[in-house]
């Protein structure tokens, strides 16, 4: 490769994952969705509201929307990642829209590489491969899933590799696959994300010159040493000449009623939490179900250690704590997951983040 194509390959993708800060904000705002099914549901009415907060997500000025791939839970409808994307696309035609994240280990890399070759060639330049190592999903799931295969953490950056040879096209001469093609595959591919919640994948990341995406909605202890072992291992790459890092946020905003009010609507999640932490899973049960639960001394302790971490109050509130948020952990990005129950309540708690940090659409 020369040092033209290397200096052309290093800006384009770099100019995709920042993208441009919108309108007064102080950092790029995104969405992750787990097209979230509530008590009294179904999965194809979560998909239908997933689509209309995709569509007001780029009204709003968005800058991601992100689905993520999860197994044998009723509360969450977007197993196929890839599926979901493509339709996604379809009904909006600027926002961003990626994988928060596909579980590589569950996956042949080339088929991966298929489905997001097919899905850049779809929707060009709005496409994100973000990957992690874990199942998404119980032990059993992941077995039915992987038909046998290793699960040994050694095998991912092996699995990361052959991805991108295959999304690239640059297997060496020699290389058992060197003669395969991911089809179709076009000038210019997905920009590869790493996602993890400890520090694993956070120095794979840095070693890799890769974006990095950090669950702080539910590994919020862990959230700043990963980012500064993610910052300590990096390395430039062709892909980013420094890190970026990406911080997912539970938040809940209310136009009154402050964070009692919020609190309310996200201790839904928190019971859902909670009962799939119990082997239970289920649909996101209601405010109301929620709230007259008779939770034991131990129960109670774990929905405060939850809610602890979730951002939560009136707009103003919100946008406060993103912000001293992002300072305080220095993330280049947030992405805020609102997953409680009712698309009225979780529309507007979005459209209120939106409005209250800054977004103009």
């Amino acid at each position: 490769m020369t040092s033209e194509e290397q200096q052309s390959r290093a800006e384009t993708p770099r100019a995709d994952i920042r993208g441009v800060v919108r309108g007064t904000a102080p950092a790029p705002l995104s969405i992750l969705d787990l097209a979230t099914v509530g008590a009294g549901h179904t999965a194809a009415e979560a998909l239908a509201a997933t689509t209309e907060l995709a569509r007001s997500a780029e009204a709003w000025g968005y800058h991601r929307f992100w689905v993520a791939e999860h197994h044998g839970m009723p509360g969450v409808a977007s197993s196929t990642p890839a599926v979901l994307i493509a339709h996604l696309g379809a009904h909006t035609s600027t926002l961003r829209l990626g994988s928060g994240g596909v579980m590589l280990p569950n996956h042949a890399p080339l088929a991966i590489a298929e489905q997001f070759g097919l899905l850049e060639a779809l929707h060009p330049g709005r496409i994100d491969l973000g990957l992690g190592r874990a199942p998404g999903s119980d032990p059993a799931t992941a077995r039915a899933l992987r038909r046998g295969a290793a699960d040994d953490a050694d095998e991912f950056p092996r699995q990361l590799a052959e991805l991108t040879h295959f999304l690239d096209g640059d297997f060496p001469d020699g290389h058992p696959y060197a003669r395969l093609a991911a089809v179709p595959r076009g000038p210019e591919r997905p920009p590869l994300w790493l996602l993890g919640s400890s520090g694993f994948s956070a120095r794979l990341a840095g070693r890799l010159g890769l974006p990095f995406a950090f669950a702080h909605h539910f590994s919020a202890a862990n959230t700043v040493p990963a980012l500064e072992l993610y910052r300590s291992h990096f390395q430039p790459s062709a892909v980013l000449a420094e890190p970026y890092a990406l911080i997912g946020v539970s938040a809940v905003a209310v136009p009154e009623g402050g964070v009692e009010a919020a609190r309310y609507l996200a201790a839904s999640a928190g019971l859902g939490m909670l009962r799939l932490r119990q082997g239970r899973p289920g649909p996101i049960p209601t405010p109301e179900e929620a709230a007259s639960h008779p939770y034991s001394p131990a129960e109670a302790d774990f929905l405060d250690s939850w809610l602890a971490n979730v951002v939560l109050g009136e707009p103003g509130q919100v946008a406060d704590g993103l912000e001293e948020l992002r300072k305080r952990t220095g993330a280049d990005e947030l992405m805020v997951t609102s997953h409680i129950h009712g698309q009225q309540a979780r529309l507007r708690s979005y459209g209120l983040i939106a409005q209250a940090y800054g977004l103009t659409g």
